[in-house]
């Protein structure tokens, strides 16, 4: 924010105007208060880049080992009457 950024007359007769009544407030008006109050915000401070540190190195896993898949038995037919 600059020092020199102040609310002009315009804009501060908008916003008593919306506080007395709210509903009167066109949609430039509401916009003109929006970007008065925004340039009156101070500046984000800049994140500083997070220092990394070097990746450990992980034991490799093992894998499991692969299970042979079960024989069937043949399905016992069913005897007729």
């Amino acid at each position: 924010m600059a020092a020199n950024e102040k609310t002009s007359q315009a804009v501060a007769k908008i916003a008593a105007k919306g506080l007395k009544s709210p509903g009167t407030l066109t949609t430039t008006e509401i916009k003109q208060l929006a970007a008065s109050a925004l340039t009156q915000v101070a500046d984000k401070p800049k994140k500083k880049p997070a220092k990394r540190k070097p990746a450990k190195k992980k034991a490799a896993k093992k894998k499991p080992a692969a299970r042979k898949a079960a024989k069937r038995k043949p399905a016992k037919k069913k005897a007729r009457r």
